[in-house]
């Protein structure tokens, strides 16, 4: 039980204090999994995300199941789940009774606008810290561009890009022109 404990209550630490999704977690997701408590190393951190991506739901969510079920089985996934999604219910639940007055609050807003600005850099020194561990040669840099470009300026679902790029580097692999 005292495991079970500690994964609700590291992923509760990452729910309540990281904001703006998957990719804004992923710093605190390392450094609380990877570097503090050593559940998981960083090669499978960054395959529990993108498995994590590719499956309905959350990310964040997804990878606190994924590392659950790792560690305690199925009641760790629960744990885990439940330890990440807590202090979201919790601040919408609250959020929620005072929806109005927070909407007409100015410093509230300018409040968002700040964090806004913080989750953009965060987001670009994950995807900076990703792409120095993962894009490992000029294939690899490619598809990277390509799906880029693709998810900026194309109608193509992001979902798709991701599942085409998997299977291009499985085929690319299968050619024996794909290395890691």
């Amino acid at each position: 039980m005292k495991d079970l404990l500690a994964l609700y209550a590291a992923f509760f630490r990452i729910g309540g204090l990281t904001f703006g999704g998957g990719l804004t977690m992923l710093p605190m997701l390392k450094y609380e999994l990877v570097e503090k408590k050593h559940w998981v190393e960083e090669a499978d951190l960054l395959d529990y995300y993108a498995v994590g991506q590719c499956t309905p739901g959350i990310i964040a969510v997804n990878v606190a199941t994924f590392v659950g079920y790792k560690k305690k089985g199925i009641p760790g996934a629960i744990f885990s789940t439940l330890g990440m999604i807590s202090p979201s219910l919790i601040i919408v639940s609250i959020l929620a009774l005072f929806l109005e007055q927070f909407m007409s609050n100015q410093v509230i807003a300018h409040a968002v606008a700040g964090i806004k600005v913080v989750v953009c850099a965060l987001m670009l020194n994950t995807v900076v810290t990703m792409a120095k561990k993962t894009v490992k040669n000029v294939t690899a840099a490619i598809v990277c561009v390509i799906s880029f470009l693709l998810a900026m300026f194309s109608p193509i679902p992001t979902v798709l890009l991701v599942v085409c790029a998997g299977v291009f580097g499985i085929v690319l692999y299968k050619m024996g022109r794909f290395k890691e």
